[in-house]
C-alpha cells in the first residue's frame, strides 16, 4: 500500500490542470505557466484549506483566469537554450550565484508534521503550512485518517498495531470537536454585531486549539514552498540522507519535479563528486556526532529547569546598540564611537535609542540594524505545537531535539473546563505506549506516535531586532496560549536578566495580557471589516 493518496481528476479537470501543474498523481508537484501573484494567492488560500492545492485551484481560481490561450503554452519553449547557458556558467565555472535567480513554486502534499519541519530548514525560502486552527482532522482522506503510515512500520508485525493506534487517536481528537465547539458558544456568546460567519470562525479556532495537542506528529499537512535553485538544492543535500526514510523518499520526488523546471540548478544534486559527496559529510557527521553523545551523556536524566531560560547574553548589548545606532551618522571609527558611547550616562543612552526607535505606531514600524547587534539564547521546553509555530522564524538560529514522550505534556486549561480531560489523557497516554512499543525496532519513526502536546527541548539564538519581530507577533492576542507564553517570558528575561531595559521597552507591542476567551475574535472582526471595505 502506498504512503500517499493518489488524487482523482475528471477528463476536463485533467486538461485544465496539465496546463498548470507537473504531475496530477503525486503529492509533491510545481506550478508553472501562471502569474506570480495568482501562485501567490493559491499558496496563501492553502493555509487555510483542507483542500490539496489542485483542487483548490479548480474550485476556486480557474473560473477567474482566462484558459482559452493556454492551450498552446509550452513550458520547455527556450528551455534548451536556457540550459546550455545555465551549464556553462553554473555547471562548468560553478557562479552559485546564478542559482539565486530562479525560483519555484513547489507544493509539498501529506507530509507529516516531522517532515514539514525538515522541509523548513532552509532560512532563504518562503513557506506557507497547513494550519491545525482552521482546519479539523476529524475529515478522512481516501477512506484515511489524514496521517503518514511509514512504509517500514506497515510492512513489520507492528504494522496493524500502528494504524489502529493511530485511528484510535485520531477519533479521539475527532470525538471532542463538537463538544468543545458547543462549550465555547456557552462560555462566549454572539455579540449582535459580529456576523454568524466571523462568530463560527473564531469558535472552530478556539475549539481546534485546544485539542490540537492530541494529534500525532504523523498527521499530515500540505506545505506551500518558494524558493531559488540555490535554496532547494541545500535542501535536497541534506533531505537525502536524512535520518528520517519518509524525508529521504520525498527529497527524491521534490527533485524530479523541480528538474521539469529548473533542471540546471539541480545538476549537482547526484554526481557522486560533488551533491552525493555532500550529502554523505551531512551523513557521516550526524553518524559521528549522535555516537560521541551517547558515550558521553548515555542514560544521564535531565535536570529541573524553568521552560524557557536566558542562557547567554551580551552586557554590553545596549551600549553597542547606541554606538551602531549613531555609526552611519559619523565619520568616525565604530571604537572611536564606542568609547564615547561609554562615557555617557544611562539618560543620554537611552534618550539615543527612543529616539532610534521613534514612534512605532504599529509592530511593522521596526527601526534598523543596530539591534542586529546584541545577542540572546534561550533553551526552551515547550510543546511540540507551539514548537512548530517558533521554528517558522528561520532567519534566527534554532535546534531541537528528538521528539519524545520524556518530558511529559501541556494540558490545556479548557480541556479541564470542558470536562473532557479524560479523553484527553486517554489519547496522551496511547501515544506514549506506541511510542514505547516503536522506538527499539525504529528509533526515527517512533516519533510520528508522539502526540503534539508532549515537550520538546530547543534552543533559540537570535538577536534583538530578530526578538522584537517574533516576539511582538507570537504575543499577539489572537496568538495561540502555548507560544504566547514562551515569547511573553523572553521578552521578561531580557528586561529583567539581561538587564537590557531599554531594549525591552523599544518591544512595546509585545503583549503580556492574559488568555484571551476566544483569541481569533477580534482577528475576525478587522478581516471581516476589510472585505466590507473592499467588496465597497
Amino acid at each position: 500500500m502506498s504512503a500517499y493518496i493518489a488524487e482523482e481528476f475528471d477528463d476536463a479537470e485533467a486538461d485544465v490542470l496539465r496546463r498548470y501543474f507537473t504531475n496530477l498523481d503525486l503529492p509533491v508537484f510545481a506550478l508553472v505557466n501562471l502569474p506570480e501573484v495568482v501562485k501567490g494567492a493559491l499558496f496563501a488560500r492553502y493555509s487555510r484549506s483542507a483542500k490539496s492545492l489542485r483542487r483548490l485551484f479548480l474550485d476556486e481560481f480557474v473560473g477567474d483566469l482566462d484558459i482559452e490561450g493556454d492551450v498552446t503554452i509550452d513550458a520547455t519553449v527556450g528551455l534548451e537554450r536556457a540550459e546550455e547557458l545555465y551549464t556553462r556558467i553554473f555547471f562548468e565555472y560553478g557562479d552559485d550565484s546564478v542559482a539565486q535567480l530562479g525560483g519555484v513554486h513547489l507544493a509539498c502534499e501529506q507530509a507529516s508534521n516531522l517532515l514539514t519541519k525538515v522541509l523548513e530548514w532552509g532560512r532563504l525560502m518562503s513557506y506557507l503550512e497547513q494550519s491545525t486552527r482552521y482546519i479539523a482532522y476529524d475529515t478522512r482522506l481516501g477512506g484515511r485518517y489524514r496521517y503518514y503510515r511509514p512504509p517500514a512500520v506497515l510492512k513489520s508485525e507492528l504494522g496493524t498495531r500502528y494504524v489502529a493506534e493511530m485511528d484510535r487517536m485520531f477519533s479521539g481528537y475527532s470525538a471532542l470537536i463538537p463538544g468543545l465547539t458547543e462549550f465555547f458558544r456557552t462560555q462566549t456568546p454572539k455579540r449582535e454585531a459580529d456576523s454568524d460567519f466571523i462568530y463560527r470562525q473564531a469558535i472552530k479556532a478556539k475549539a481546534l486549539d485546544s485539542i490540537r495537542g492530541m494529534l500525532p506528529a504523523a498527521s499530515i499537512s500540505n506545505l506551500g514552498i518558494y524558493g531559488t535553485g540555490q535554496a532547494y538544492e541545500a535542501l535536497l543535500l541534506r533531505m537525502r540522507t536524512h535520518p528520517l526514510p519518509e524525508a529521504q523518499a520525498y527529497s527524491d520526488m521534490m527533485l524530479t519535479e523541480l528538474r521539469k523546471v529548473i533542471p540546471s540548478f539541480l545538476r549537482r544534486v547526484d554526481i557522486e563528486d560533488r551533491g552525493i559527496a555532500t550529502s554523505n559529510y551531512f551523513e557521516t557527521n550526524h553518524g559521528a556526532m549522535s555516537d560521541i553523545a551517547s558515550s558521553i551523556f548515555g542514560d544521564t536524566e535531565p535536570e529541573p529547569a524553568p521552560g524557557v531560560r536566558l542562557l547567554d547574553f551580551d552586557p554590553e548589548g545596549e551600549a553597542k546598540v547606541v554606538a551602531a545606532a549613531l555609526y552611519p551618522h559619523t565619520m568616525l571609527p565604530e571604537d572611536q564611537v564606542m568609547r564615547r558611547v561609554h562615557a555617557m550616562s544611562v539618560e543620554e543612552r537611552v534618550a539615543i535609542l527612543r529616539a532610534y526607535c521613534g514612534e512605532r505606531t504599529n509592530r511593522r514600524h521596526r527601526p534598523g540594524r543596530a539591534l542586529e547587534r546584541p545577542f540572546y539564547r534561550f533553551d526552551v521546553l515547550a510543546d511540540y505545537g507551539a514548537f512548530r509555530d517558533l521554528q517558522r522564524h528561520r532567519m534566527m538560529t534554532i535546534d531541537w531535539q528528538t521528539l519524545r514522550p520524556d518530558h511529559g505534556y501541556e494540558k490545556p486549561e479548557a480541556v479541564e473546563l470542558a470536562g473532557v480531560t479524560g479523553e484527553f489523557e486517554d489519547v496522551m497516554e496511547r501515544s506514549a505506549e506506541l511510542f514505547d512499543t516503536l522506538v527499539d525496532p525504529f528509533p526515527t519513526e517512533a516519533s510520528y506516535a508522539v502526540s503534539l502536546a508532549y515537550k520538546l527541548r530547543f534552543v533559540i539564538d537570535l538577536n534583538a531586532r530578530q526578538a522584537m519581530h517574533m516576539l511582538e507577533l507570537r504575543t499577539s492576542p489572537q496568538g495561540h496560549p502555548a507560544y504566547r507564553v514562551v515569547c511573553q517570558d523572553m521578552h521578561r528575561l531580557i528586561a529583567e536578566e539581561a538587564g537590557h531595559h531599554a531594549i525591552a521597552e523599544m518591544m512595546h507591542f509585545v503583549d503580556h495580557s492574559e488568555e484571551q476567551p476566544l483569541e481569533r475574535l477580534d482577528a475576525e472582526r478587522r478581516a471581516e471589516a476589510k472585505r466590507s471595505g473592499l467588496s465597497g
